[in-house]
């Protein structure tokens, strides 16, 4: 197993990515701090992983001292720390007519600020054990939906910080900072989200392939077969 007696820190793991991140860790010999929230659906995950390869710390990362607490847990609980998964997040729509900047601002704070001081509170035990960061991004870091304004933005300064980290902390501290960019993923956040914009349960369904593609991105042509050559 790949993680074997690793420690590491999951937050926005009550449900979604981070769920399903804190799991695939446990299977690869991981211990966790599951973090968010949603305190049922933390303690169920938390008694589905075990209790003694998971543990439980609700608080909204906003407050100061969050970071710092969810550091002392893992250390408290596992005797070090490994790894940090900066993955919760807040998406909301609007654009620039639309999002006020209190909101735009809160935004930030949670999508691009908690990650900061989540690493900068993780480091001296990163540093000891030569552990590794890891940012969840989007897609839209690269220029984002019109009415994902903010949420584009504050993950586009995700990847820039998660960047300058990367170089700075492997050369000082040896520890390693990377970010992935994934795609739209149907989480019961987004599914929900989905409903109050009036669409059924089942609407990615009838999607065009060029949305969606099933294999490639190939902007909506069918994947290449056996012997046949990748368009370009």
């Amino acid at each position: 197993m790949r993680l074997q007696e690793k420690v590491i820190i999951v937050t926005g793991s009550c449900f979604g990515i981070g769920k399903a991140i804190a799991q695939r860790c446990v299977s690869e010999g991981a211990r966790v701090v599951v973090h968010g929230l949603e305190r049922e659906w933390g303690e169920e995950l938390v008694e589905e992983l075990g209790t003694d390869r998971a543990v439980l710390h609700i608080e909204d990362l906003q407050e100061l001292d969050c970071p710092g607490n969810l550091v002392d847990l893992a250390v408290s609980s596992f005797g070090k720390l490994d790894a940090v998964v900066n993955n919760a997040a807040v998406v909301a729509s609007g654009n620039i007519h639309t999002i006020a900047a209190v909101a735009f601002r809160q935004i930030l704070e949670i999508n691009t600020f908690a990650p900061y001081r989540l690493i900068q509170a993780a480091l001296p035990e990163l540093t000891e054990t030569g552990g590794n960061a890891l940012n969840i991004g989007s897609v839209n870091a690269w220029c984002g939906e019109a009415n994902l304004m903010a949420y584009s933005a504050s993950k586009g300064a995700l990847m820039t910080l998660t960047r300058n980290l990367g170089d700075t902390l492997m050369r000082e501290n040896g520890v390693r900072v990377n970010q992935i960019n994934p795609g739209w993923v149907l989480t019961e956040n987004e599914a929900q989200r989905k409903r109050e914009h009036g669409l059924s349960d089942d609407w990615y369904t009838d999607l065009p392939e060029m949305f969606a593609p099933e294999q490639y991105p190939f902007l909506g042509r069918n994947p290449p077969k056996d012997g046949e050559s990748i368009p370009k």
